[in-house]
């Protein structure tokens, strides 16, 4: 076991609380940040926060709190994000300044506040939940695949700078994982028009391994990451965890 404290952004949904869990089985303290509770089963030497981190000034409030609880991070995992699942044309300019706020500003500011934190630990990682959608996309989720892409070239900025910290940021790029996300955007189209058991099915016959992923399947993955024993000399890097389906030519 371990003495580590690690916080946590969308900490309520599917992967963020598959997460909370794994880390919180090691051993790690966990800060858990959401818009919406957690209930009850959250870690009791932990501390969850309900806020809305697509606000800068609620950003501010999150660290403050942070930073009565523990004067030091081991780890940062920026998850928290919003998708619209929209047509270019018919996205307006307040819907893609909202995912361009829950999804990229908040890593921005959440990595700025979490700095002096991460660097009296003498070093941390940073794990920034990207997407798939980032090297790969599809129809009528543009807003959502172009704050992903940015949170990759953020990331990489982001290693290059905070290297002298010894503080490590990687991203990680989930693809299909079975979260109330995920089937709320199926009805986009690009895994037909049956019902939600059928549209699920017919997206895992899309990857290679002819599945769709679990949240701790993700959580695991964020855990390699963070854990700087497994992968301390990793850092800038885009993990993707997908199933394979980033691997297969569209063509076949």
């Amino acid at each position: 076991m371990t003495n580590k404290t690690i916080l946590i952004t969308g900490a309520s949904g599917g992967i963020g609380r598959a997460t909370v869990q794994l880390f919180a089985s090691k051993g790690w303290r966990v800060i858990g940040v959401d818009i919406s509770p957690f209930g009850d089963d959250f870690p009791e030497d932990g501390l969850f926060i309900q806020s809305d981190i697509s606000s800068g000034d609620a950003m501010e409030d999150i660290f403050a709190q942070a930073q009565q609880f523990t004067d030091s991070l081991d780890a940062l995992v920026n998850n928290a994000a919003l998708q619209i699942a929209k047509p270019i044309l018919e996205t307006s300019v307040e819907e893609w300044d909202a995912v361009m706020e829950a999804n990229l500003r908040s890593v921005f500011l959440g990595v700025k506040l979490a700095h002096p934190l991460l660097k009296a630990r003498n070093g941390g990682a940073v794990v920034n939940v990207s997407s798939v959608h980032a090297i790969q996309t599809s129809a009528n989720i543009a807003a959502y695949a172009a704050s992903k892409g940015g949170l990759l070239a953020l990331t990489r900025a982001m290693a290059i700078e905070f290297a002298p910290d010894e503080i490590r940021v990687n991203a990680i790029l989930p693809g299909a994982v079975d979260t109330q996300m995920l089937r709320d955007g199926l009805g986009r189209g690009h895994v037909g028009d049956g019902g939600i058991n059928e549209r699920l099915e017919n997206l895992a016959r899309k990857t290679v391994s002819g599945k769709v992923g679990t949240p701790a399947e993700i959580a695991n993955a964020i855990y390699f990451l963070a854990d700087n024993e497994q992968s301390s000399f990793m850092t800038g890097q885009a993990l993707v965890v997908d199933g394979g389906a980033t691997a297969r030519l569209s063509t076949e």
